[in-house]
């Protein structure tokens, strides 16, 4: 098992997340966080972190196409260590749905 960032990150992005991760399994895209499942321990501290609720173990139903989006781009992005600012309309944006064919961006972030 692993844990795996859905939807409700994209254009939210707390990052409340990586300031609680044992390992810094966590990778900054532009509008969204992945986490790698090569890397995490499953500890599930992050979980009740996200104020957004973007965060599940991969043993839910439905996730595939997560798993799969946080381990291609786990490899593809830079590693965040340290809990940046959120997006400035983060409130306006949890809950919306479909944010994945709406707003997701392939494009890396910043890191730290």
């Amino acid at each position: 098992m692993t844990y795996v960032v859905t939807d409700n990150c994209i254009r939210c992005k707390y990052m409340d997340c990586v300031e609680v991760c044992p390992v810094d399994c966590f990778y900054e895209g532009e509008n969204m966080l992945v986490i790698n499942p090569n890397e995490c321990i499953d500890c599930g501290v992050c979980e009740p972190e996200c104020p957004a609720e973007a965060i599940l173990p991969d043993t839910e139903n439905g996730l595939e196409k997560w798993l799969e989006l946080n381990t291609k781009f786990s490899a593809e992005w830079p590693n965040i260590t340290v809990k940046g600012e959120a997006p400035a309309d983060a409130d306006e944006m949890k809950g919306i749905e479909n944010k994945l064919e709406k707003f997701f961006s392939p494009e890396p972030g910043a890191g730290s």
